[in-house]
Protein backbone atom coordinates (compact mmCIF):
# COMPACT_ATOMS: atom_id res chain seq x y z
CA UNK A 1 0.00 0.00 0.00
CA UNK A 2 0.97 3.48 -0.60
CA UNK A 3 1.83 5.63 2.47
CA UNK A 4 0.21 8.30 0.98
CA UNK A 5 -3.27 5.69 0.74
CA UNK A 6 -2.29 4.21 4.16
CA UNK A 7 -2.11 7.56 6.16
CA UNK A 8 -5.28 8.40 4.84
CA UNK A 9 -6.70 5.18 6.01
CA UNK A 10 -5.01 5.44 9.67
CA UNK A 11 -6.41 8.77 10.16
CA UNK A 12 -10.15 7.91 8.76
CA UNK A 13 -9.93 5.02 11.37
CA UNK A 14 -8.76 7.32 13.69
CA UNK A 15 -11.61 9.69 13.61
CA UNK A 16 -13.90 7.27 13.15
CA UNK A 17 -13.47 5.55 16.17
CA UNK A 18 -12.56 8.87 17.99
CA UNK A 19 -9.67 6.95 20.08
CA UNK A 20 -8.17 3.34 18.77
CA UNK A 21 -5.26 1.54 20.05
CA UNK A 22 -2.32 0.94 18.06
CA UNK A 23 -2.80 -3.21 17.87
CA UNK A 24 -6.30 -2.57 16.35
CA UNK A 25 -5.43 -0.47 14.23
CA UNK A 26 -2.43 -2.56 12.59
CA UNK A 27 -5.01 -5.63 12.91
CA UNK A 28 -7.12 -3.34 10.28
CA UNK A 29 -4.40 -2.32 8.22
CA UNK A 30 -2.72 -5.70 8.01
CA UNK A 31 0.44 -4.22 8.70
CA UNK A 32 3.01 -4.16 11.82
CA UNK A 33 2.63 -1.47 15.42
CA UNK A 34 6.18 -0.43 14.02
CA UNK A 35 4.75 1.09 10.77
CA UNK A 36 1.53 2.09 12.76
CA UNK A 37 3.69 4.07 15.29
CA UNK A 38 5.71 5.93 12.03
CA UNK A 39 2.26 6.74 10.47
CA UNK A 40 0.63 8.23 13.60
CA UNK A 41 4.13 10.03 14.46
CA UNK A 42 3.43 11.87 11.02
CA UNK A 43 -0.06 12.47 11.63
CA UNK A 44 0.89 14.52 14.86
CA UNK A 45 3.32 16.52 12.68
CA UNK A 46 0.97 17.66 10.77
CA UNK A 47 -1.37 18.33 13.66
CA UNK A 48 -4.13 15.40 12.66
CA UNK A 49 -4.22 13.22 15.55
CA UNK A 50 -2.75 12.82 19.12
CA UNK A 51 -0.90 10.12 20.33
CA UNK A 52 -1.45 8.99 23.34
CA UNK A 53 -0.35 5.96 25.37
CA UNK A 54 -0.78 2.83 23.00
CA UNK A 55 -2.60 4.46 20.23
CA UNK A 56 -3.91 8.06 18.95
CA UNK A 57 -7.12 10.36 19.65
CA UNK A 58 -8.65 12.41 16.64
CA UNK A 59 -8.32 16.21 16.84
CA UNK A 60 -10.39 18.85 15.13
CA UNK A 61 -8.62 19.86 11.54
CA UNK A 62 -9.34 22.56 8.70
CA UNK A 63 -11.35 20.94 5.80
CA UNK A 64 -9.00 21.32 3.40
CA UNK A 65 -7.05 18.58 5.56
CA UNK A 66 -9.74 16.00 5.66
CA UNK A 67 -12.30 14.05 3.51
CA UNK A 68 -12.75 13.82 -0.08
CA UNK A 69 -10.27 17.23 -1.03
CA UNK A 70 -7.82 15.70 0.39
CA UNK A 71 -7.56 12.39 -1.43
CA UNK A 72 -8.87 13.15 -4.53
CA UNK A 73 -5.20 13.98 -5.90
CA UNK A 74 -3.53 10.60 -4.40
CA UNK A 75 -3.24 7.64 -6.82
CA UNK A 76 -4.99 9.67 -9.12
CA UNK A 77 -3.64 7.80 -12.28
CA UNK A 78 -4.70 4.62 -10.76
CA UNK A 79 -8.33 5.81 -9.66
CA UNK A 80 -9.00 6.76 -13.47
CA UNK A 81 -7.80 3.13 -14.66
CA UNK A 82 -9.94 1.84 -12.30
CA UNK A 83 -12.80 4.38 -13.26
CA UNK A 84 -12.23 3.57 -16.85
CA UNK A 85 -12.66 -0.15 -16.76
CA UNK A 86 -15.84 0.40 -14.79
CA UNK A 87 -17.35 2.45 -16.84
CA UNK A 88 -16.85 -0.10 -19.78
CA UNK A 89 -19.45 -2.43 -17.73
CA UNK A 90 -22.17 0.08 -17.96
CA UNK A 91 -24.53 -0.32 -21.12
CA UNK A 92 -26.06 2.74 -23.22
CA UNK A 93 -29.52 3.14 -21.97
CA UNK A 94 -29.13 2.04 -18.67
CA UNK A 95 -30.46 3.77 -15.34
CA UNK A 96 -27.03 3.71 -12.82
CA UNK A 97 -27.19 4.99 -9.37
CA UNK A 98 -23.34 6.32 -8.97
CA UNK A 99 -21.69 6.31 -4.99
CA UNK A 100 -19.80 9.27 -3.21
CA UNK A 101 -15.97 8.88 -3.35
CA UNK A 102 -12.93 9.71 -5.30
CA UNK A 103 -12.51 6.79 -7.79
CA UNK A 104 -16.36 7.28 -7.91
CA UNK A 105 -15.59 10.78 -8.61
CA UNK A 106 -13.42 10.17 -11.59
CA UNK A 107 -15.57 7.62 -13.09
CA UNK A 108 -18.60 10.35 -13.69
CA UNK A 109 -16.51 11.95 -16.13
CA UNK A 110 -16.00 8.15 -18.08
CA UNK A 111 -20.06 7.57 -17.92
CA UNK A 112 -20.15 10.53 -20.67
CA UNK A 113 -18.94 8.44 -23.68
CA UNK A 114 -21.37 5.82 -22.64
CA UNK A 115 -24.56 7.37 -23.10
CA UNK A 116 -27.55 7.60 -23.56
CA UNK A 117 -27.89 7.44 -19.49
CA UNK A 118 -29.68 7.95 -16.43
CA UNK A 119 -27.89 8.48 -13.90
CA UNK A 120 -28.69 9.21 -9.99
CA UNK A 121 -25.85 10.19 -7.97
CA UNK A 122 -24.84 10.26 -4.10
CA UNK A 123 -22.27 12.90 -3.74
CA UNK A 124 -22.10 16.19 -4.61
CA UNK A 125 -18.85 16.02 -6.78
CA UNK A 126 -20.66 13.28 -9.05
CA UNK A 127 -23.37 16.03 -10.05
CA UNK A 128 -20.98 18.72 -10.78
CA UNK A 129 -19.13 16.40 -13.08
CA UNK A 130 -21.90 14.81 -14.96
CA UNK A 131 -24.34 18.34 -15.14
CA UNK A 132 -25.04 19.07 -18.35
CA UNK A 133 -23.26 16.43 -20.18
CA UNK A 134 -24.90 15.19 -23.32
CA UNK A 135 -26.61 12.11 -23.37
CA UNK A 136 -26.70 12.04 -19.33
CA UNK A 137 -29.98 12.19 -17.47
CA UNK A 138 -28.85 13.19 -13.82
CA UNK A 139 -30.87 12.83 -11.07
CA UNK A 140 -29.50 14.25 -7.65
CA UNK A 141 -31.16 12.21 -4.82
CA UNK A 142 -32.36 14.46 -1.64
CA UNK A 143 -30.74 14.70 1.50
CA UNK A 144 -27.90 16.04 3.65
CA UNK A 145 -24.43 16.33 2.31
CA UNK A 146 -22.07 15.18 5.04
CA UNK A 147 -19.17 17.62 5.67
CA UNK A 148 -15.50 16.59 4.00
CA UNK A 149 -17.12 14.30 1.63
CA UNK A 150 -20.53 15.84 0.47
CA UNK A 151 -21.84 12.38 0.36
CA UNK A 152 -25.45 12.59 0.18
CA UNK A 153 -26.84 10.67 3.58
CA UNK A 154 -29.37 10.53 5.70
CA UNK A 155 -33.54 9.81 5.80
CA UNK A 156 -34.66 11.82 2.72
CA UNK A 157 -31.36 9.95 0.81
CA UNK A 158 -32.98 6.63 2.27
CA UNK A 159 -36.67 7.14 1.36
CA UNK A 160 -35.76 8.20 -2.53
CA UNK A 161 -33.72 5.48 -3.24
CA UNK A 162 -36.73 3.57 -1.38
CA UNK A 163 -38.52 4.57 -4.04
CA UNK A 164 -36.33 3.55 -7.59
CA UNK A 165 -35.25 1.01 -9.17
CA UNK A 166 -31.78 0.87 -10.93
CA UNK A 167 -29.91 -1.25 -13.94
CA UNK A 168 -26.61 -0.94 -12.20
CA UNK A 169 -25.27 0.34 -8.85
CA UNK A 170 -21.68 1.64 -9.02
CA UNK A 171 -20.17 1.15 -5.38
CA UNK A 172 -17.19 2.71 -3.47
CA UNK A 173 -15.79 0.97 -0.45
CA UNK A 174 -13.76 2.24 2.35
CA UNK A 175 -12.28 -1.78 2.91
CA UNK A 176 -12.83 -5.10 2.12
CA UNK A 177 -11.66 -7.81 4.00
CA UNK A 178 -12.41 -11.51 3.79
CA UNK A 179 -14.00 -11.70 7.00
CA UNK A 180 -15.91 -8.52 7.48
CA UNK A 181 -16.80 -8.01 4.10
CA UNK A 182 -17.36 -4.69 2.03
CA UNK A 183 -16.87 -2.33 4.77
CA UNK A 184 -17.24 1.37 5.15
CA UNK A 185 -16.05 4.30 7.78
CA UNK A 186 -18.95 6.00 8.48
CA UNK A 187 -22.28 4.27 9.83
CA UNK A 188 -24.33 7.01 7.20
CA UNK A 189 -22.64 6.16 4.25
CA UNK A 190 -22.84 2.91 5.15
CA UNK A 191 -26.97 3.02 5.68
CA UNK A 192 -26.71 4.29 1.82
CA UNK A 193 -25.20 1.59 0.40
CA UNK A 194 -27.14 -1.12 1.97
CA UNK A 195 -30.01 -0.29 0.76
CA UNK A 196 -28.64 1.12 -2.76
CA UNK A 197 -27.68 -2.66 -2.74
CA UNK A 198 -31.11 -4.05 -2.46
CA UNK A 199 -32.73 -1.28 -5.38
CA UNK A 200 -30.09 -2.86 -8.17
CA UNK A 201 -30.25 -5.47 -10.60
CA UNK A 202 -26.59 -5.41 -10.34
CA UNK A 203 -23.32 -4.43 -7.94
CA UNK A 204 -20.17 -3.28 -8.91
CA UNK A 205 -17.57 -2.22 -6.62
CA UNK A 206 -14.75 0.10 -7.28
CA UNK A 207 -12.12 0.88 -4.91
CA UNK A 208 -7.98 0.48 -5.39
CA UNK A 209 -5.95 -2.20 -4.25
CA UNK A 210 -5.49 -0.23 -1.34
CA UNK A 211 -8.39 -1.22 0.38
CA UNK A 212 -7.78 -4.86 0.21
CA UNK A 213 -7.20 -6.29 3.62
CA UNK A 214 -8.65 -3.35 5.44
CA UNK A 215 -11.10 -3.72 8.17
CA UNK A 216 -13.15 -0.50 8.65
CA UNK A 217 -16.13 0.18 11.46
CA UNK A 218 -19.17 -0.53 9.70
CA UNK A 219 -19.95 -3.69 7.64
CA UNK A 220 -22.16 -2.88 4.28
CA UNK A 221 -22.37 -6.38 2.93
CA UNK A 222 -20.86 -9.63 2.60
CA UNK A 223 -18.42 -10.19 -0.31
CA UNK A 224 -21.26 -12.50 -2.00
CA UNK A 225 -23.34 -9.70 -2.21
CA UNK A 226 -21.82 -7.74 -4.90
CA UNK A 227 -21.21 -9.28 -8.59
CA UNK A 228 -18.13 -7.37 -9.90
CA UNK A 229 -15.39 -5.84 -8.33
CA UNK A 230 -12.90 -3.51 -10.26
CA UNK A 231 -9.53 -2.63 -9.12
CA UNK A 232 -5.75 -2.54 -10.17
CA UNK A 233 -3.19 -5.00 -10.82
CA UNK A 234 -1.71 -3.90 -7.67
CA UNK A 235 -3.91 -6.46 -5.81
CA UNK A 236 -2.27 -9.55 -6.95
CA UNK A 237 1.83 -7.79 -5.83
CA UNK A 238 3.56 -9.58 -3.48
CA UNK A 239 2.57 -7.87 -0.10
CA UNK A 240 -1.01 -7.13 -0.72
CA UNK A 241 -3.69 -9.14 0.58
CA UNK A 242 -4.31 -12.02 -1.78
CA UNK A 243 -5.92 -13.73 0.41
CA UNK A 244 -9.11 -11.25 0.20
CA UNK A 245 -8.43 -11.07 -3.24
CA UNK A 246 -9.05 -15.10 -3.26
CA UNK A 247 -12.40 -14.98 -0.90
CA UNK A 248 -13.67 -12.17 -3.13
CA UNK A 249 -13.50 -14.48 -6.16
CA UNK A 250 -14.39 -17.65 -3.83
CA UNK A 251 -17.33 -15.58 -3.10
CA UNK A 252 -18.45 -15.77 -6.46
CA UNK A 253 -17.66 -12.39 -7.53
CA UNK A 254 -16.25 -11.51 -10.66
CA UNK A 255 -12.43 -9.14 -10.43
CA UNK A 256 -11.89 -7.02 -13.33
CA UNK A 257 -8.04 -5.81 -12.97
CA UNK A 258 -7.25 -2.30 -14.40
Amino acid sequence: MAVADRLDLTLRLVRGGGQISLTELAGRLGVSEMTVRRDLDELQRQGLVQRVRGGAVALGTRPENAGFAAREQWQSATKSRVASAAADLVQPGETVLLDAGTTTAHLAGYLTARGPLTVAVLSLQAANRLADQPGIRLLVLGGESRPGERSLVGHLTLRMLEQLRFDCFLMSIGGVHRELGWSEFAMEDATVKQIALHRAARTVVVADASKLGVQTFTQVATLDAVDTFVTDTAAEEPGTALDTLDAVRAAGVEVVLA
